[in-house]
């Protein structure tokens, strides 16, 4: 339930309250000319400051226990239902002890009110005349509702919670489960691939002709895709594992591009302190990515990646010579909005564009949040 504003239902329980408290007092024994504007003027004020009672139940329950005290002060003989009701917001919140001081207070205040206002009057008289002003059974029965409420309120809130934790424990169950059926078939395939690349460099060996480099890349790849998908099932399996890989294993990525032919450098400029773990991954999956688009798609001769350990960043460029151009109509695969994702995802930026010299750029700046 909303707390930050008062709506329309809060200012008709404020009007409702008011209005009967007026007609009440009218209907008195003492006109309006007797007791003057002030009576009322209290009575109206303890009365529509309910309209606040659940954006600040406290305050409400003060000025409403005024209200009661000033107007009772002036000879204007009305119940105080509005301290009532503040009695019930205020336990409703939490603040029992605060209703409970409050309450006390008030029984022990009127008398005195009673008293001073009306000197002709006896002890005995001014306490009868306080209890049955307040009703202490009343009392008792609002911050009893009130407390029912907020136990009702909190049963129904932990319910919530315990629902959209089963509804996220489900998902992650159905992930994982999607997650190893991918794994079981791509290792099937992959393996396969893995196999032929291993007969074909062996046969070619034995005949003692030269072993094709895309070859030996297809069967190198096939080795480290097999390896990735054991480490992802691992992690999956136990989500504070190490990651499968980080920037450490970036030299080896860019190792793996020269063997297709391609001229890759690597450059790491700034100082590699503790960088989380999903900032380290999704840097690897950066270049990882950016480097099967060259060689896929870009008919590129040389790539240079590039990584800046900056003291709010971790800044990620991969630069190639392809072909594309700076009227190139940019359409996005499923690669680059990956890697769009993973980025956002970490509050980061990521540029992707053909450069104006000719080929294509990737820029991601992922920030890391320093320990103060």
């Amino acid at each position: 339930m909303a707390r930050g504003r008062i709506g329309v239902g809060d200012w008709a329980i404020a009007v409702g309250v008011a209005t009967v408290l007026l007609v009440t007092g009218l209907s008195g024994h003492h006109p309006v000319t007797d007791l003057g504007p002030l009576g009322y003027a209290l009575l109206l004020a303890g009365a529509l400051s309910l309209a606040a009672h659940r954006l600040a139940p406290v305050a409400v329950l003060a000025v409403t226990g005024v209200s009661v005290l000033g107007h009772q002060a002036v000879g204007l003989d009305v119940p105080a239902v509005a301290y009532l009701v503040a009695v019930y917001a205020t336990v409703r919140a939490g603040h029992r002890i605060v209703a409970v001081a409050g309450s006390l207070g008030m029984i022990l205040a009127l008398p005195v009110v009673l008293l001073a206002s009306a000197q002709d009057r006896l002890l005995g008289e001014a306490f009868t005349h306080s209890r049955d002003i307040l009703q202490v059974a009343w009392l008792v029965a609002a911050g009893a509702a009130g407390e029912a409420l907020r136990q009702a309120e909190r049963r129904a809130d932990e319910a919530e919670r315990t629902r959209e934790e089963t509804a996220r424990r489900r998902a992650d169950e159905e992930r994982l489960h999607i997650a190893r059926e991918l794994h079981d078939s791509l290792t099937h395939q992959i393996s396969v691939i893995k196999v032929q690349a291993e007969v074909a460099v062996h046969v070619a060996r034995r005949r003692g002709e030269q072993v094709p480099e895309a070859l030996l890349a297809i069967r190198e790849a096939g080795r480290e895709a097999a390896r990735e998908l054991r480490a992802t099932l691992e992690a999956l399996r136990d989500d504070t594992g190490s990651p499968p890989h980080g920037v450490e294993q970036v030299p080896a990525l860019v190792e793996r591009a020269r063997t297709t032919g391609l001229d890759a450098t690597l450059t790491i400029g700034g100082h590699r302190d503790d960088v989380p773990v999903a900032v380290d991954r999704t840097a690897y999956r950066i270049v990882q990515e950016s480097l099967t688009n060259i060689a896929r798609h870009a008919a590129a001769t040389t790539a240079s990646v590039r990584i800046d350990y900056r003291p709010d960043a971790v800044v990620i460029r991969v630069d190639d010579d392809g072909k594309a151009r700076p009227d190139t109509a940019l359409v996005p695969g499923v690669g680059l909005l990956g890697m769009r994702e993973r980025v956002t995802a970490l509050g980061g930026r990521l540029r992707a564009e053909p450069r104006g010299e000719g080929g294509f750029t990737v820029q991601a700046e992922l920030p890391v949040e320093r320990p103060s």
